[in-house]
């Protein structure tokens, strides 16, 4: 999962970002080393501060020691050492003997969304199996989806361009669509074929206000598991369309490269089962790469090659390192991805699907992995082949165009959820506004809605 908000902003990034000069052209080099001082703008003294919560005596040995191991995530720029944003939390989770510590002093608990799943699996599996059918247990939303440009961050009367997240009508176990309304009067809903869903409008800045974008939409979404065995994975025909484009690399994050490809081989050696190699991988990466707070993609140049490198990744991060080893193995997989909309927890989120031969496309949630409170082998893989009701599906694919075309490279050029923002003078990047949404849960009862209020 990724943060909600940025904890620390620039002032420096934010007035080099605010206005674009007129005789420098963008040059993407100087926006990403922008984006690098924004997400690694801790010092080191800020840093043990952190950790001294939880090891008051740290020393500088432990903190080269953790540099070194990557579990400590930090890098130099304009020649001074800088930390990432979020390098002291990520160190409780990712170095063991610092996890330890901290579950020592604190405990553990599940988190809100487990809360929630821990609930609704076992929903969606009595529903699967009583009724026959894959996709069961629906939730009814409406949402308002509002992002704010900050105050001046445009200047008076020019024109602001906004990409907002629109649930996609495309999906078998998202439905019934509706749109309500939007805050501009002319807007455009992105044709279904997009593999990005957006509602796009436009407005112009005014002196001393921020400029607002919202949206309201309602929409349904059910729970799916496939109780998936073995024996009814059929051979892929290899010679359909189908399988030839989702066992293909992708620039830039599905690349085959030779250390991936001698990782797909040794996690798969000796089987020959696509589920089979499919629930290795998936076990594999559940095991060795904790959830760790995200660096911003738009900064790492090949994400699964980042999640080795540093020993964690979060919900994207390894969702891409999952499909890429599968589709190096021969089974289609491709990116999904929007939000997780759990009641008090609903936040940014991606996952996957891959196709079985005689089953069809299903949902794996490599992030959610083999949940903590999972009862019994149902539940324990039940991401594997399924996922829970409380969903909303933006992007079937990642790093695709938009609709209409975005003339500056997007803040997040690989995902699409929280937005996307610019003028005539360039991208208007994360700290220069920022995004809410709010949740209606509505009941569903014999097909009538009425409101949870």
């Amino acid at each position: 999962m990724k943060n909600l908000l940025y904890i620390v902003f620039l002032f420096v990034f934010v007035s080099a970002c605010s206005t674009k000069p007129e005789n420098r052209p963008y040059c993407w080099d100087d926006d990403l080393h922008r984006r690098l001082l924004t997400d690694f703008c801790l010092t080191e003294s800020q840093v043990k501060d952190y950790i001294r919560k939880y090891i008051p005596d740290v020393t500088d040995e432990q903190m080269r020691q953790w540099e070194v191991s990557n579990a400590l995530e930090c890098m130099v720029l304009d020649g001074e050492k800088r930390y990432f944003r979020n390098a002291g939390p990520n160190l409780f989770r990712v170095d063991s003997a610092c996890y330890d510590i901290k579950i020592a002093k604190e405990g553990t608990a599940l988190s809100g969304s487990e809360k929630v799943n821990k609930e609704n699996l076992p929903e969606v599996i009595t529903a699967v199996k009583k009724e026959n059918m894959a996709i069961v247990a629906p939730k009814r939303m409406r949402v308002t989806y509002t992002l704010t440009v900050d105050t001046n961050a445009v200047p008076a009367g020019k024109l602001v361009r906004c990409w907002l997240p629109y649930p996609r009508t495309d999906q078998a176990r998202q439905r019934d669509v509706k749109f309500i309304s939007a805050s501009e009067p002319d807007y455009v809903l992105s044709p279904q074929e997009c593999r990005h869903s957006t509602l796009y409008m436009e407005k112009r800045a005014v002196q001393g206000e921020p400029t607002v974008f919202s949206e309201t939409f309602e929409y349904t979404s059910c729970g799916e598991w496939h109780n998936l065995r073995a024996e009814d994975v059929l051979p892929y025909d290899t010679t359909t369309a189908l399988y030839k484009e989702y066992t293909a690399e992708r620039e830039k994050h599905i690349v085959f490269s030779p250390r991936l490809r001698e990782l797909a081989a040794k996690l798969t050696a000796g089987e020959t089962n696509p589920y089979l190699k499919a629930k290795r991988i998936f076990r594999w990466i559940n095991d060795h790469f904790p959830w760790a707070s995200a660096r911003e993609y738009s900064t790492i140049e090949n994400i699964p090659e980042y999640v080795l490198d540093n020993h964690h990744g979060d919900c994207g991060q390894v969702s891409l390192l999952f499909i890429t080893l599968c589709r190096i193995s021969g089974i289609p997989a491709h990116f999904q991805s929007g939000f997780m909309m759990h009641p008090r927890a609903w936040n940014l989120h991606d996952w996957a699907e891959v196709y079985f031969e005689g089953v069809g496309w299903v949902p794996v949630d490599q992030s959610f992995g083999i949940p903590a409170f999972a009862r019994n082998a149902d539940e324990e893989y039940f991401f594997l082949g399924g996922i829970d009701s409380w969903r909303m599906i933006v992007n079937t694919d990642y790093g695709m165009p938009l609709v209409p075309e975005k003339k500056y490279p997007r803040s997040e050029t690989v995902d699409f959820q929280r937005g996307e923002v610019e003028w005539e003078g360039g991208n208007l990047y994360f700290p220069q506004w920022s995004y809410h949404m709010d949740i209606d849960y509505l009941k569903l009862r014999h097909g009538i809605q009425l409101e949870n209020r």
